[in-house]
């Protein structure tokens, strides 16, 4: 199995917000995601996407692009971004969404091979706008990815230790750009993940995001337009069957 990331793709969502007046270079983006995901992706493959999938403010505008996307090869991780308004409860999303896509949200999703966890995340502390309340969001992102961690950690888990890989995703970057850790790459690092993919970051803002090995983990950028709008190919895996779905852990964290 192949193991993909393409973050912040940004689809219609049903909102009249055309991507191109941010530059020629989102021109017809999303038929060239759907084109390049084709040509590179196979049925049995994954593609993790973290975060700002779609414009839509309201779930059901979301399905369109959900569906659309569904139908592509491979199977589909999703996390939630900062403007994916869409975003409903977990038992009500994973009661529409198709066999081929899955959300993470404070669990994991074990693929057999390895497993995918991962939150949203936050501004980092010390970033220009940070302020009181970006700080009680930050720390309630910390106890989020390290719910999912745990449940990552659970079922990664063989008779004699950890046994799988873990990959975790994120929509902020985990670390700063001059790759000084954070409490978000603190927790990353103490448990066996091997790669950490991220987005948010689009055009000029790219050059702020570290990438590279950071504490024995590859963090890797995969925004759309940062990656020519194609999945990028983060690992590889031998063929196993996906053998669960972590539940959501419940602690009475709000939305």
């Amino acid at each position: 199995m192949k193991v993909f990331a393409l973050g912040d793709l940004h689809l219609s969502g049903k909102q009249n917000k055309p991507m191109d007046v941010f530059g020629d270079r989102w021109a017809n983006h999303g038929e060239r995601i759907f084109e390049s995901w084709r040509a590179a992706v196979g049925e049995e493959d994954c593609v993790l996407l973290p975060g700002d999938f779609c414009w839509a403010m309201q779930l059901q505008d979301a399905l369109d692009d959900l569906f659309a996307v569904s139908e592509l090869p491979g199977k589909k991780i999703l996390i939630r971004g900062n403007h994916d308004y869409w975003w409903a409860s977990p038992t009500k999303m994973r009661d529409i969404l198709p066999p081929s896509m899955k959300i993470i949200q404070n669990d994991a999703v074990d693929l057999g091979s390895f497993v995918v966890c991962g939150s949203r995340g936050w501004l980092l502390p010390g970033s220009a706008d940070f302020g009181a309340a970006d700080e009680k969001i930050y720390n309630r992102e910390l106890i989020r990815l390290e719910m999912s961690l745990t449940a990552a950690l659970r079922l990664a888990k063989g008779q004699e230790g950890p046994n799988k890989p873990i990959i975790v995703m994120m929509h902020y970057p985990p670390l700063t750009e001059n790759g000084e850790a954070t409490g978000f790459s603190e927790l990353i690092e103490r448990y066996p993940v091997t790669e950490a993919v991220f987005g948010h970051l689009h055009a000029g803002s790219c050059r702020l995001a570290f990438e590279g090995e950071h504490g024995g983990v590859r963090y890797t950028l995969c925004s759309a337009d940062h990656l020519g709008f194609a999945p990028k190919l983060i690992s590889e895996f031998g063929e196993e069957t996906e053998t669960g779905v972590g539940e959501e852990t419940k602690t009475g964290v709000g939305e």
